[in-house]
């Protein structure tokens, strides 16, 4: 069985956020295989703890997926200030085929498009992929669960931070299924009344009241905040109140289009156009589209760049949505030229975590061997992009840890779904299998 079937058969898929299946990417042909290891939301350092504890066996599934794809050169992105993840790495780094390419705390530098370019120097095409100029990205956990993979050992746990306000901010590795309030239990229980969870990260993250909902293979992290931080107020506006602020107050000053990094990197990407459409939608909404087309969703805009507060991230979302939904793709200027001022403009890490007012909360959050022991494990069939696993078992089936509890069919983009440990199938509907499991 070669490394594509058994990636497959493992259920491995982008840990980072995005949940691609691996497998696709791998049977690719691509001449550079990158490692994003940049981790740039504040406060997660899930990556950086991995690198440091699973250096080996991350290089083991970098090597893997070059022999694959037939890559001559590997990069692993890792920012500069991780000095302990960089020197785990060089210790397991022994020819010249896979090299270190530091990075600096900047936001976002995990964006795909602006990895690939201060790795290669290789622009991505508006609207493309990084295959299209010979590299294949991929998340720190993913490939060492490439490596895991070739070994015959499926998907069945996830490594996250769970960080802000929490007694004991740690970096943790569940059982796929357990819920986020077993998490913040995990590290303490939360330090305020009535928190809100920011799954993924402040930025691109999803922002949630309900701390029962479960970990899923995609899940980076989890940030603890108090309902009452600014942040979480804004995350929580409704839409339509975000569209009405927008069309009232903004004065097209521009600062979300020059902050904008994919801006920067030279595409053509203007938020503020986005906003100054809002005014429009009603007799113009499928031009209100183009300048949101290559918008990464990064979220610097809203939470940074806005001098008003307003919302021109969410109203790319909204814009990129609508596109989806009529098949409506860039079809302006394919010619990209990064600005000028593009390293003068940069976001530290530092100034946004001060922007965010999230600074009391910036502490490590080091990996702790902690056991998170439920009896319920609520897991969600479809955990990747493409279509829901189809259940393999039935209701009341006693399971063993590492069975297939839900696949998809040969040629269809999904992931396979496997036990994390011995139970039994309470229920299953068309969205999610619950396994009870054994003491």
């Amino acid at each position: 069985m070669n490394l594509v079937e058994q990636v497959r058969q493992a259920g491995v898929v982008g840990a980072g956020g995005g949940g691609f299946p691996t497998h696709v990417k791998l049977a690719a042909k691509a001449d550079t295989v990158i490692v994003n290891g940049a981790e740039c939301e504040p406060l997660l350092h899930k990556d950086a703890v991995l690198m440091e504890r699973e250096a080996k066996a991350m290089i083991r599934g970098v090597r893997l997926a070059m022999e694959a794809v037939g890559a001559k050169t590997g990069i692993v992105g890792i920012k500069a200030k991780n000095r302990h993840a960089i020197e785990a790495v060089e210790a397991v780094i022994d020819d010249g085929a896979v090299r270190i390419k530091q990075l600096g705390d900047y936001y976002p530098a995990g964006d795909e498009y602006d990895l690939v370019y201060e790795s290669t120097g290789r622009l991505i095409p508006p609207g493309g992929i990084p295959l299209q100029v010979g590299a294949v990205v991929s998340n720190v956990e993913t490939f060492i669960n490439i490596a895991a993979a070739a070994e015959g050992l499926p998907v069945t746990h996830k490594t996250l931070t769970v960080a802000g306000a929490v007694h004991n901010p740690m970096t943790i590795t569940v059982p796929l299924g357990v819920t986020l309030q077993d998490c913040i239990q995990a590290a303490g229980g939360a330090t305020v009344p009535d928190p809100v969870c920011c799954v993924g990260g402040m930025m691109m993250g999803v922002t949630t009241e309900d701390a029962s909902q479960p970990v899923t293979k995609t899940t980076g992290g989890l940030i603890v905040l108090p309902r009452t931080h600014r942040i979480i107020e804004r995350k929580l506006k409704p839409v339509q109140a975000q569209n009405a602020i927008g069309k009232s107050a903004c004065d097209q000053c521009r600062y979300c289009t020059e902050f904008c990094p994919r801006f920067l990197l030279g595409y053509a990407v203007e938020p503020h156009q986005v906003m100054r459409s809002l005014a429009f939608t009603a007799t113009g909404q499928a031009h209100w589209n183009d300048w949101a087309a290559m918008c990464c969703a990064c979220g610097l805009c809203t939470l940074y760049a806005c001098p008003e507060e307003l919302f021109p991230k969410e109203a790319c979302d909204q814009s990129k949505a609508e596109m989806r939904k009529v098949g409506q793709k860039w079809a302006g200027s394919m010619n990209v030229k990064p600005h000028p001022m593009r390293d003068g403009r940069r976001v530290t890490i530092k100034s946004l975590m001060r922007k965010l007012h999230i600074e009391r909360y910036n502490h490590p959050a080091p990996f702790a061997d902690v056991s998170v022991n439920v009896s319920r494990l609520v897991l969600p069939l479809k955990q990747s992009a493409g279509n829901p696993a189809e259940p393999a078992v039935k209701a009341g089936e006693r399971v063993t840890a590492g069975q297939v509890l839900a696949a998809v069919a040969d040629k269809t983009l999904g992931a396979t779904l496997h036990a994390p440990g011995a139970g039994t199938v309470e229920s299953i509907n068309n969205q999610q299998l619950t396994l009870l499991c054994r003491g």
